[in-house]
């Protein structure tokens, strides 16, 4: 009987991994060859600066690159404080300022008894016309749930609120108490705590949050970028340190120009983020931190005004509001009603230019004088002369016919256009500084990238001119 040959078996490990097959002796004997020819190459002067310049250039285009990303992330977040979260925010600020002098401007006029005038129809008119206006356009432009769902609030609850005011001044040209009744109604939908003020804040505070989270990212230190250029251009200084000690020779053209591109895209970098993080700083010290404040204020402001109104229109049952405009009166300008405190006195330290603090010290005297004009006005009310009072609150004839020349409306009045003034001033030095800082970044992602590649190509062609000398 005829047996056929069999092969041996291979050796343990020569099989191709995960198969159990044996590797062919070709195969790995490629494999081995191709090893010791890498590691031979790596011990002759040639094989080492091939090394060499791969490293250098693979460095360099990793500095550019993280640079770059770095870099734009940050300029993009600057772009969106100066077009995007910033408009947003002042827009939401605007819709609650809009919201609260439409119901103090209401609540004015009913203080008149039947026809309001004209002024006063004509400014609620414009005032619920605006803010229906950015309602609408902050809901094309909302960016997260907080925003819609206080969004529809809104939108829901300020056709609700006119309708009640329609219906509370057709009541009071008529001369029917209950037009005051429905002025209060309207009134609580307008304060409440799920109301039309309450939704405008929640609104603002998301903006608010969004603006100072761009600033947070804009300012943010680009360390790995930073890390990146120290370590390609100490590189770069090694190379050509070896260089120089192998050959006694000085320059090497393209090392030169890798080590010159290298160091002028770190030397951009690190100034360039300088300037603009100390600009957006200053932008938002100056600027939106500054804005902030000074909302706080005109909304303090409104809120006393249409506090000091209804105080009137109540008609003897107004303590609560009494209180709630002295409350406010504290929030705005402190305790002392001859001194500066709360929100006045933070816009004041915020300030940083006359153009900047002349219209808040005028807010300043304005408000004292108010709180004078309504302590007057507030001791008529209790002594039982409410005409008086009136008078005192929205100009007239007092209750012995002489006219009341300075009333706590045209206080008001002008503190509203003082603190408008101050808040011009303001959102001017904001877009100046954040415009200043996103410049200053605007061009670094793309002058990174060039560099880097020229510092790149400097690296191998310095190293080229090295190796052609072995040839």
């Amino acid at each position: 009987m005829t047996h056929t040959p069999t092969k041996p078996a291979p050796p343990e490990g020569t099989g191709r991994p995960g198969t159990g097959a044996p590797e062919p002796e070709g195969r790995r004997r490629a494999w081995r060859e191709t090893s010791d020819r890498v590691r031979g190459a790596a011990t002759t002067e040639p094989g080492r600066l091939r090394i060499i310049g791969a490293a250098l250039a693979l460095l360099a285009v990793a500095f550019g690159g993280v640079t770059a990303w770095q870099i734009t992330e940050r300029s993009t977040a600057a772009d969106n404080v100066l077009h995007h979260s910033g408009p947003l925010s002042s827009d939401a600020a605007d819709i609650y300022r809009l919201l609260a002098d439409a119901d103090a401007t209401v609540t004015g006029g009913f203080l008149v008894g039947g026809e309001e005038p004209q002024s006063v129809a004509d400014r609620y008119r414009k005032d619920i016309d605006q803010a229906s206006t950015l309602i609408t356009q902050a809901a094309a432009n909302s960016r997260g749930a907080t925003d819609a769902a206080a969004l529809t609030s809104l939108s829901t609850q300020l056709p609700y609120y006119t309708q009640l005011v329609a219906t509370a001044q057709a009541d009071n040209r008529q001369g029917f108490p209950l037009g005051g009744a429905y002025l209060r109604y309207a009134n609580e939908q307008m304060r409440k705590d799920n109301g039309l003020l309450s939704a405008a804040n929640t609104l603002y505070r998301a903006e608010t949050a969004r603006l100072n989270h761009d600033y947070a990212r804009s300012r943010a230190l680009p360390w790995a970028a930073w890390a990146l250029g120290a370590v390609a251009l100490a590189a770069l200084v090694w190379a050509q340190r070896r260089h120089y000690l192998r050959t006694n020779r000085v320059f090497n053209r393209g090392m030169m120009a890798a080590s010159g591109a290298a160091a002028v895209a770190l030397v951009w970098l690190l100034t360039a983020h300088l300037v603009a993080r100390g600009d957006l700083g200053d932008s938002y010290a100056h600027g939106a931190k500054s804005l902030q404040v000074l909302n706080n204020a005109r909304i303090a402001v409104l809120q006393a005004r249409g506090d000091e109104n209804l105080t009137l229109v109540t008609r003897g049952s107004g303590d609560s509001y009494d209180a709630s405009f002295a409350k406010g009166m504290n929030g705005l300008a402190g305790t002392d009603p001859k001194g500066v405190g709360g929100e006045l006195a933070q816009a004041l330290a915020l300030a940083d230019t006359n153009a900047g603090r002349t219209p808040v010290n005028a807010a300043v005297k304005s408000v004292q004088i108010w709180r004078q004009r309504h302590a007057a006005e507030r001791a008529s009310d209790n002594k039982g002369d409410y005409a008086t009072a009136v008078a005192e609150v929205i100009g007239g004839k007092d209750a012995g016919g002489a006219t009341v020349t300075q009333t706590t409306g045209q206080c008001f009045d002008r503190v509203d256009q003082d603190l408008e003034q101050a808040v011009h001033q303001e959102q001017t030095e904001f877009r100046s500084a954040a415009d200043s800082g996103h410049g200053a970044l605007s061009l670094l992602p793309f002058g990174a990238g060039l560099l880097a590649v020229l510092a790149a190509a400097g690296a191998l062609l310095g190293i080229g001119r090295r190796l052609s000398e072995y040839r």
